[in-house]
């Protein structure tokens, strides 16, 4: 079944329906939102993307990220995704959105309004492995310094998205 984005101008209004690879290829902007779990150490949980994943397999990236549907809420589509990914709920709070773009290595752009959800957690997550290949919790500093050392390990939007997040919690 085709999966679709709805595409955004750069103040989140709804211009339309794409198929998610279609605009995935041709660069189009869609919303999108991204969610960052913490426990009370100040720890981030990451998810490694599932190595058989269209783009970016087995790259460490935030807690989960997806495409609300259409007339589903970025808050509910936060929360959708969070337990199909990750197996867990969590309060989740909005804290910000921008723009960006990321092109990868097999011609996919990631052009996206992305909405950023904050939760916290001490539980584990049950990992779907059709998602995500493992997880971890990293402390903001130590992944801060680790995504600048070995920036390959990272997806390119988590390296951007991390940076906005940072910034934000830092300030």
């Amino acid at each position: 079944m085709a999966e679709y984005v709805i595409l955004v101008d750069e103040q989140d209004n709804e211009l339309g329906l794409m198929e998610k690879i279609e605009a995935h290829e041709k660069g189009v902007l869609h919303r999108a939102f991204s969610v960052f779990i913490l426990n009370s150490k100040n720890q981030l949980l990451l998810q490694q993307r599932a190595l058989h994943k269209y783009h970016s397999p087995g790259l460490w990236t935030n807690t989960c990220c997806s495409h609300p549907r259409k007339g589903e809420s970025n808050l509910a589509a936060a929360n959708r995704r969070l337990m199909e990914e990750m197996g867990m709920e969590a309060d989740l709070e909005k804290l910000l959105d921008f723009v960006y773009r990321a092109e990868f290595e097999n011609n996919m752009i990631e052009h996206e309004l992305d909405h950023v959800f904050i939760g916290n957690s001490e539980s584990d997550p049950v990992i779907n492995p059709e998602e995500v290949a493992a997880f971890k919790w990293m402390d903001l500093d130590e992944l801060r310094k680790d995504i600048k050392e070995q920036p390959q390990d990272y997806t390119p939007w988590f390296k951007i998205i991390f940076e906005e997040y940072y910034q934000a919690v830092t300030s």
